[in-house]
């Protein structure tokens, strides 16, 4: 076996140190391209990743990459993190807001690495970009799901695909590639499964509820529910929005008719208060989905990009099929 000099493993360590990392024990560093949306960018192996929201801790906890992890950013609308499949890896690692991302706590936590989404986490407003972090020397990975409109470096792939090229990105960044493709390819039959006992016929129109009182906040093609409706067996009457979530009108939620009807649940904004509204709010009272009590919850965890994903499809999956029998 060839020995590393001390000089190697001093320089390894220098270039860890030089974009934010804390070496342990002298490793030396690993560098790999990757890319982050459209852009190919080099990595050296992360230290002390700080990840924002569910979807980003979920993917590094099912890559068995806890260790790497230094804290999370959780912002209400997540559900408590002791109800999470991965609660125990959660609590290894160090909470460190309830609030939206931004430089400071980065840059206080004295992180390597930063994963979250476009728009979802960075922000040209906050002031935290991968290009504001790269100037700062601090490594970032975006969710591949919000890519489609990431400023010169754009990328589409259909929200599940994201999910698995994420899991596939990050398993090379941290050197578990056999780990990424035993999760992806477990999930990729699960989700096969689902689509196999999916009803027949005509695809059930389904209206997802995020929020909203004067106008509804709903999915667009872009983010995991649309994928979840469409292999269960339905069809996300906003499909054709290109957008990750937006507004749309009620007139419009009306005109589609949406025989089924999924709930967002928020930590914040729980599905009940939610369901409560449409029953009694005129416009949505009549809706086919209001009339015959077809409301499913989706968890939060379940509906942005990360392994709840499969759960969340299997789950509604179950609902749809239930309805025929």
């Amino acid at each position: 076996m060839k020995r590393r000099t001390p000089a190697a493993l001093l320089a390894g360590a220098l270039l860890l140190a030089g974009c934010g990392a804390q070496v342990e024990g002298g490793a030396a560093a690993r560098t790999v391209t990757v890319k982050r949306c459209g852009q190919e960018v080099e990595y050296t192996t992360p230290r002390r990743a700080v990840v924002y929201e569910g979807g980003s801790a979920d993917k590094m906890f099912a890559l068995g990459l806890t260790q790497h992890v230094h804290g999370y950013v959780m912002p209400p609308a997540n559900p408590p993190v002791t109800e999470s499949p991965w609660a125990a890896e959660y609590a290894k690692v160090k909470f460190l807001s309830d609030d939206l991302l931004n430089r400071e706590l980065v840059v206080d936590a004295k992180a390597d690495f930063v994963v979250a989404g476009w728009r979802s986490g960075f922000s040209d407003q906050r002031g935290i970009t991968p290009e504001i972090l790269d100037g700062l020397k601090i490594q970032s990975f975006m969710h591949t799901e919000s890519c489609f409109n990431y400023p010169g470096y754009p990328e589409r792939v259909t929200p599940f695909e994201a999910l698995y090229t994420d899991l596939e990105r990050l398993g090379k960044i941290f050197g578990v590639e056999a780990k990424a493709r035993e999760l992806i390819a477990g999930y990729r039959k699960r989700v096969e499964a689902v689509q196999a006992r999916a009803p027949k016929g005509e695809p059930v129109p389904v209206f997802l509820y995020d929020s909203g009182t004067d106008k509804p906040f709903t999915a667009g093609s872009q983010v995991p529910p649309t994928d979840i409706i469409r292999f269960a067996g339905g069809r996300n009457v906003f499909g054709d929005l290109d957008a990750r979530w937006g507004e749309v009108t009620w007139e419009a939620v009306v005109e589609a008719k949406p025989e089924v009807i999924v709930i967002l649940d928020y930590g914040d904004k729980p599905a009940a208060e939610k369901i409560r509204f449409l029953k009694e709010f005129p416009t949505t009272s009549k809706l086919p989905a209001v009339v015959n009590n077809r409301f499913h919850v989706l968890d939060y965890n379940e509906g942005i990009s990360g392994p709840r994903n499969i759960d969340g499809l299997e789950g509604f999956a179950k609902y749809l099929r239930e309805l025929r029998t």
